[in-house]
């Protein structure tokens, strides 16, 4: 019998120390969570030793009360917790204000006590969208999550701007991104690829656009965007490329990071109208939910133009309007955000694995799934979070309400030290021990 060697090409080994590296930085004890949905922007963390339960006292490690609303996710960098909110307007349906009394927040919150240690204000460029009353109109002015490459912050305030703050709050750079505005509001979150912050400004100036993170200049502009309230993601194609990805209305795009060359298109999401859920990707496949028909597909990457025959994999009638999925294990998870329905997919061919009705019914559910420790993470806007065990067959783990703090909750968990961030409108709690 012979022996036989293998031996991975360049490509296939480049995309192999990505990954891990993603996997090392996602479980690291301390590891930093700088992003939209952690490491990669996937909303997944490999760390164990998480909470699973909790109510407004136990297993609260620290709570602190925040200067105003947002539904934008805290991130962590170098034992600080920074997120955004507003205050002064549209915080109360009965009486919510004037335009002219909106203020935007940036806090610093001690990672290890919850003491907040400095909060940066920010006037809006007006008029911003108006708030109409009721749950549309009642998330755009503080929904965008800061990213950090660990020595700056970059925070997107829709219309009003792009700043760039070093981790003190002081500012270094304010740029513009278009000046349109939305009754939704705006909602998109930052990444950053090598020397570039890269924001979707569909709201804004319908078009993705890249700025140089040193100082605030365009790099490049993709337009031809409408109704996309997604972040995009970078992905790592099987050949070891980087691709930046991003759902709009009936289409998946993928562009060079780099340049904003648009490099494929798919036919996507069947609504003409807007796509919220962000995607995720495994392995060079993206896969991607939203609409108001509800449908979800999958993608591969790494293709040229028109790839719907080529590199589609499947589509399916199941899905979510709101909320981002998660990848696990082979499997899509997320919430409906109005039916209350846990799903979950078989990745490869799109079959459902369970749909199953929450108890107690969740209500509104708008917050992104996070996955962790063998758990799937899923906060309602009042009606608490549900914890569901991270497997293709259903089971209910727990069910944690936050006792009389009975403010909304759009925000994703952040992952840190063996506990979970979580803010409300109100608050901002550490949970676990």
């Amino acid at each position: 019998m012979k022996n036989r060697s293998h031996h991975l090409s360049l490509p296939r080994l480049h995309q192999l120390l990505i990954a891990i590296a993603i996997v090392c930085s996602g479980s690291a004890w301390g590891a930093d969570w700088k992003q939209f949905r952690g490491p990669g922007g996937l909303g997944v963390s490999t760390q164990q030793g998480l909470p699973e339960s909790w109510s407004g006292e136990q297993n609260i490690a620290w709570k602190t009360e925040l200067p105003g609303a947002g539904t934008s996710s805290p991130i962590v960098v170098d034992e600080r917790v920074y997120l955004t909110c507003y205050s002064g307007y549209a915080q109360n349906v009965e009486d919510p204000g004037t335009m002219q009394s909106l203020l935007r927040h940036v806090v610093a919150v001690d990672r290890n006590s919850g003491t907040i240690l400095w909060t940066k204000d920010f006037k809006p460029e007006l008029p911003e969208s108006a708030y109409s009353g009721g749950n549309n109109s009642w998330h755009g002015y503080s929904s965008s999550t800061p990213v950090s490459d660990g020595e700056r912050l970059y925070v997107f305030f829709g219309k009003s701007g792009v700043y760039c703050l070093d981790l003190d709050g002081n500012q270094i750079w304010k740029s513009s991104v278009g000046n349109g505005t939305r009754g939704w509001g705006s909602s998109n979150s930052p990444v950053l690829h090598e020397n570039l912050v890269i924001l979707n400004a569909s709201v804004e100036s319908g078009a993705i656009v890249a700025l140089d993170k040193s100082t605030g200049k365009e790099v490049w502009r993709a337009g031809g965007l409408r109704g996309s309230w997604n972040t995009p993601l970078l992905v790592q194609t099987e050949n070891g490329d980087t691709e930046l990805v991003v759902s709009v209305p009936e289409k998946v795009l993928g562009f060079d990071p780099a340049s904003g060359e648009a490099l494929w298109n798919c036919i996507g999401i069947p609504d003409r109208g807007y796509v919220c859920p962000s995607v995720v990707a495994h392995q060079g496949v993206v896969y991607a939910i939203g609409g108001r028909k509800n449908t979800a597909l999958a993608v591969r990457t790494g293709g040229r133009g028109e790839v719907t025959d080529s590199h589609r994999l499947w589509i399916t009638d199941k899905g979510s309007n709101v909320c981002s999925p998660v990848y696990h294990d082979g499997h899509l998870y997320w919430i409906h955000e109005r039916q209350g329905t846990a799903n979950c997919l078989d990745a490869s061919n799109g079959q459902v694995k369970f749909q199953t009705r929450l108890t107690p019914r969740p209500g509104v559910v708008y917050s992104s799934s996070l996955v962790a420790d063998g758990k799937i993470y899923c906060s309602s806007q009042r009606n608490g979070t549900f914890v569901l065990a991270a497997s293709p067959e259903f089971k209910l783990l727990s069910h944690n309400s936050l006792g009389n703090d009975n403010s909304r909750t759009n925000a994703c968990p952040a992952v840190h030290n063996g506990q979970l961030l979580m803010r409300t409108d109100r608050m901002l709690y550490c949970i676990g021990k």
